[in-house]
This record gives C-alpha cells, sequence and structure tokens, in this order.
C-alpha cells in the first residue's frame, strides 16, 4: 500500500504537523485497523477491442500505452489487423477506447501515453498528431477531457536535429514529449464522508505538487531482452504508479489495454489494486508473469489468471 504500516502508526503522532487528509486517517485508526484487501490481477492474451472478460461500468481506471500510430515500429501490427492508412489506425483504437468507456465506472479515469509521429511525406517530414485525434475520438464516444501531462523524455541523443541544422528555414523542433491525455466518464466520482479506503490511499502534499503540474521529467524504460526489441522504450513503473496513485484507491481496479511488458498490473499489485491486462503477443506472457512473481509477498492473497483466446477476436 502507499504508506507502510509503520507509517500508518507514526502518523497518529503527527496530527499537528499533517495535511488535513493525514489528520483524519490517523483518528480512523485509533478505532479501526487497517486490512489489507484482496487483489485480482487477470491477463488476457488477445484483442482489447472486444474486453468481454470485463463487465459494464465494472473499473474504476484506464492506464495504457497504444501502439503509436504512423511509427515505423508499429506498422506490421497495424497491417496485420488491415490499416494501411493514419485514419484507419485510429479508427481501431478508437474501437478500444469505446470499451474502455464501457468497462469504466460512472466518473472512472483513462489516461492514454501517446507520442505523436514524424514520417517523411511529400519529399519533406510531416507530423501526424496521435494525441489530438485520440482526443477527437474519445470524445465523440462520450469522454470528458481533462488537462493533459505533457511527459518530457530525457534523450541521450541533445544535438540530433532533423532538417537543415542551422540554417532557417527547414529545419524540425525536436520531439522530446509525449503526451499523457486524461479522460473521465461522465460527472466526477463521489464517496461517502470520511470514507476510510479512500483516506488511507492518500499522497502526500509533495506528491501532489509533483504529479499534478503538467510537465514531468521521467526517465523512460528500457528494455533488454532481445525478444521484446521492438519495445525498447517500455512504459516506466513511476509514470504508472503516479497515474494509479492519482486516479484510484486501494483495492479498486485498473485495466490495460494495452499491456506490453506488464507495467501497469505489475504496479497495481504494489499498490494493492487489482488488474486486468490485454497483451495481443504472446511471446510477452513469460516476461509479464516473471515480474508479477518477482513482487515481494505483500500481498499473500493476490491470484493470477491467465486467459488466451484468438487474437483477431
Amino acid at each position: 500500500m502507499p504508506y507502510s504500516e509503520q507509517e500508518l502508526v507514526s502518523s497518529k503522532t503527527k496530527r499537528t504537523a499533517a495535511t488535513y487528509p493525514a489528520r483524519l486517517l490517523a483518528e480512523m485508526l485509533e478505532r479501526k485497523t487497517f486490512e489489507t484487501p484482496t487483489t485480482r490481477h487477470h491477463l488476457i492474451v488477445g484483442n482489447s477491442r472486444k474486453m468481454s472478460e470485463v463487465a459494464d461500468n465494472s473499473v474504476q481506471l484506464v492506464v495504457t500505452s497504444p501502439p503509436y500510430p504512423m511509427i515505423e515500429l508499429w506498422d506490421d501490427l497495424f497491417q496485420q489487423q488491415g490499416c494501411q492508412s493514419f485514419s484507419e489506425m485510429h479508427n481501431l483504437l478508437a474501437e478500444v477506447w469505446k470499451e474502455c468507456h464501457r468497462v469504466l465506472v460512472d466518473g472512472g479515469i483513462a489516461c492514454i501515453n501517446i507520442g505523436d509521429a514524424l514520417r517523411k511525406d511529400n519529399g519533406g517530414l510531416r507530423l501526424f498528431p496521435n494525441h489530438s485525434r485520440i482526443t477527437e475520438h474519445c470524445e465523440n464516444i462520450g469522454f470528458t477531457s481533462l488537462p493533459f501531462i505533457l511527459w518530457k523524455k530525457p534523450t541521450t541523443r541533445p544535438n540530433a536535429f532533423l532538417g537543415s541544422g542551422f540554417l532557417p528555414p527547414n529545419a524540425y523542433v525536436t520531439q522530446d514529449c509525449e503526451f499523457i491525455l486524461i479522460f473521465r466518464k461522465g460527472p466526477p466520482r463521489s464517496f461517502p464522508p470520511k470514507d476510510f479506503t479512500r483516506y488511507a490511499s492518500q499522497y502526500t502534499k509533495a506528491e501532489r505538487d509533483a504529479w499534478f503540474t503538467q510537465i514531468w521529467n521521467v526517465p523512460g524504460a528500457r528494455q533488454e531482452t532481445s525478444a521484446l526489441e521492438r519495445r525498447n522504450a517500455a512504459f516506466p513503473e513511476e509514470i504508472s504508479r503516479r497515474l494509479i496513485r492519482m486516479f484510484s484507491i486501494i483495492g479498486e481496479t485498473v485495466v490495460d489495454p494495452f499491456l506490453g511488458t506488464g507495467t501497469t498490473m505489475k504496479v497495481a499489485k504494489e499498490l494493492y489494486r487489482s488488474s486486468v491486462g490485454y497483451e495481443i503477443d504472446s511471446r510477452l506472457v513469460p516476461t509479464i508473469t516473471e515480474r508479477l512473481e518477482s513482487l515481494p509477498t505483500n500481498d499473500d492473497t493476490a491470484s493470477l489468471k491467465i486467459t488466451r483466446r484468438d487474437p483477431l477476436l
């Protein structure tokens, strides 16, 4: 959980210096013991365009990073599903966003990490604005757009410029940011007054100040496993950790429709959230299960279920 038992207990003696949620939690803990919730984790090896394993209005948060349209790394995956053009790729992804809307509770949040694409077109480079196309589709589905986050990714090639370098006007701005788009289904969620689990899920003032700002400087995570070379810039755990802490409470369920190497499920388990993950590439299953099983046994009640089905269904 976000706070260890020792930290929760010690907060009782720091009421005057703590924030209001911490003071209130300390008072609650004098009357009630916090019990670790049972969590369940379901890995589906298959396509997330139809998430039939997940009921309507049953999850609180979606955290994901889909394949990026018009990035050469992902061309084969889109082509295998009949997509050639920018619009066709986004129409395919929109089927997943529609499913995310269905499975989220009212007030549930969807966080989508996406980068724009630069690609040669008519002799020069052209920007394909993935973030704006996803925003358009999600709003048409019924999501409400919330302020997004710019993830500024450190680069190991700070002097690698595109175009004419020092000579105007044919140089291009370096792409060193990705978008974390944030959407809500319906109005904000409501909770009973002094909801115990919600208060136990609080973040600190320092965390709030660092997380609820629009620019994040978080290093990317690299995968060195040869079978996973196409995912050489995996979604970093720190981003998943922040988003799960920000937009869900202990015991709730997080869905990742493009699971990749399993980062979202791993972090959800660490934070005492249940999870559901979809991954079309069966080669990644050993990596996902190994990451989950490598966690310390701080959640003895956690269970992992694996379902395999036709990846095109």
